[in-house]
């Protein structure tokens, strides 16, 4: 997949709209070569556990390990893995889905529909509390019809059902490896049906990855995979052009000039469903203020932001998603207008500004750091003083994921992907106030009751005009009602030694070594 262009294609399924975006599945040469690949990347994945994995960093990993029932083709497509079809009742509230055979977990157990039935109920189940629950919410029950088929009773139709039973967080894990933990245990060392097996996870250093012998699809030309956690861009890209590493991503645009000159690396492109925004908590003063979050959209200059930190690579937001993203409506960009800024802020009782802390991470996203320094010194100049506060990737998502009342973070800088090209995946998780913190990732604690309606008619309306409307009616009331900085979308730089063939460069912001091969 390097250097390819992302086809983005609409699907119709049972009359409802399905946009998506993948990447491909292994597809190996069974012909092993021994050799070892070195990803250095900028974050340590904050869990393995399918329960409780709520980021890209987590995905790349476990993508290598644990493997969902279908995944996503770059033509937009739904495509079998350990699913080999699936087939909708007429009223699409029953899913038969036949299952793969032959196929077995790294422990030896067999996948069957039992094996589905039980991961999928683990991360139905409440108690389990995962993240991404809503996935799949629309599932009532899973039936076992067959050793190798299962039915999926909805409460209601749901038109992105098989994408989301794409998602990274989904993917199958032995129900002996899991049954075997003790009582109220997570899963640290997953045990999967992938091409890889977990040989090693050292907390703050690496996570080494062992070729599976008896993978389904053949054995992969890799003997091992290493993950490095850095989150300092600058020592990633140092590792790659000492040879201390073979890729990695987040390249500093800056740097690019100098690395297509040198003669042992390669510079890779890619696209992104990405979209960086900093979010107010709605509950704490003075952001309960609709004046006062439009002030700082307006204070801060997103286009000098692409411009000088990002070099261009992405684009000033005008949604709260991608352009690519069915349902996309262009609201904005915000103007930078620091003289509206500081009027609106007057109006909100704030003439002289006020103080205010601004969480962020580090080495998660291209330039995270001097982009919450950029928004600070714009901030300053309107007189909001936010104390910048960094924190480390598994930390600061716990810290944000806090219900209400417990929640005391005034401003976050976060990302969100849209690996299903959908409106319904952009808005509803980060948007709905039925997602608030524990149950999902509205971590703003916004609540607009016409947004509401808005989201959940668009999810089960038929009609593709009738669908656009309702989010273009939605995307104009949560810009107006600003409940983030709504920053840029992203774009990928990777760069890769020269040399090592195969890797997958995924608009999803992963890099899957599946295929890959180092030549001698």
């Amino acid at each position: 997949m390097k250097n390819r262009i992302l086809v983005l294609s609409l699907v119709m399924l049972l009359g409802l709209s399905l946009v998506a975006v993948g990447c491909p599945p292994p597809v190996v040469d069974p012909v092993p070569i021994p050799q070892r690949l070195i990803i250095a990347m900028g974050v340590e994945p904050e869990a393995l556990d399918t329960i409780r994995m709520s980021s890209s960093p987590a995905a790349m990993v476990s993508e290598h390990i644990t493997q969902p029932l279908v995944y996503l083709g770059v033509d937009g497509a739904v495509r079998p893995l350990l699913a080999e079809s699936w087939v909708a009742s007429p009223d699409a509230l029953v899913w038969t889905i036949r299952l793969r055979q032959g196929v077995k977990f790294h422990d030896g157990t067999p996948f069957n529909a039992e094996a589905v039935k039980f991961n999928l109920d683990r991360f139905l189940d409440p108690a389990s509390r995962a993240p991404f629950r809503f996935l799949i919410a629309a599932i009532a029950e899973v039936e076992v019809a067959g050793e190798y088929s299962v039915k999926l009773h909805l409460r209601k139709p749901f038109a992105p059902m098989m994408a989301h039973l794409s998602h990274s967080f989904i993917g199958m894990l032995s129900p002996t490896a899991v049954k075997a933990l003790p009582a109220g245990a997570l899963v640290e060392h997953p045990v999967g049906t992938g091409p890889f097996k977990i040989a090693e996870w050292l907390r703050g250093e690496r996570i080494v990855l062992e070729r599976n012998e008896g993978y389904w699809g053949g054995a992969t030309k890799l003997d091992e995979v290493t993950f490095k956690f850095v989150p300092e861009a600058g020592a990633r890209v140092a590792m790659v052009e000492a040879g201390d590493a073979h890729a990695t991503m987040f390249v500093p645009p800056m740097d690019v000039p100098r690395l297509k000159a040198d003669p042992a690396i390669d510079v890779v492109h890619q696209t992104s469903v990405r979209v960086i925004y900093i979010g107010f908590n709605v509950l704490i003063e003075p952001f309960d203020d609709v004046r006062v979050r439009q002030a700082l959209n307006y204070a801060v200059d997103k286009e000098a932001i692409v411009r000088y930190i990002l070099g261009g690579a992405g684009r000033a937001s005008d949604a709260p998603m991608v352009p690519a993203v069915f349902g996309h409506y262009a609201a904005g960009p915000y103007e930078y207008n620091p003289g509206k800024a500081r009027q609106l802020l007057a109006e909100a009782g704030f003439p002289d500004g006020f103080k205010t802390v601004l969480y962020h991470p580090t080495g998660r996203y291209m330039k995270d750091v001097a982009v919450t320094e950029a928004v600070q010194a714009m901030l300053r100049k309107v007189g909001v003083e936010a104390e910048l506060r960094t924190m480390e990737w598994a930390a600061y998502l716990a810290y944000l994921r806090r219900p209400p009342g417990e929640a005391v973070h005034p401003m976050y800088l976060l990302g969100w992907g849209t690996p299903t090209l959908d409106a319904d995946y952009s808005l509803f998780p980060l948007l709905h106030s039925t997602l608030w913190p524990p149950a999902g990732w509205a971590l703003s604690f916004y609540k607009n009751v016409d947004v509401d309606g808005l989201l959940e008619e668009a999810r089960i309306t038929v009609d593709l005009d009738k669908r656009r409307a309702l989010y273009k009616e939605a995307i104009e009331l949560i810009w107006y009602d600003a409940p983030w900085i709504f920053l840029h979308d992203e774009l990928q730089i990777n760069i890769v030694r020269k040399g090592v063939h195969g890797l997958i460069h995924c608009p999803l912001e992963r890099i899957f070594a599946w295929d890959a091969w180092i030549e001698d």
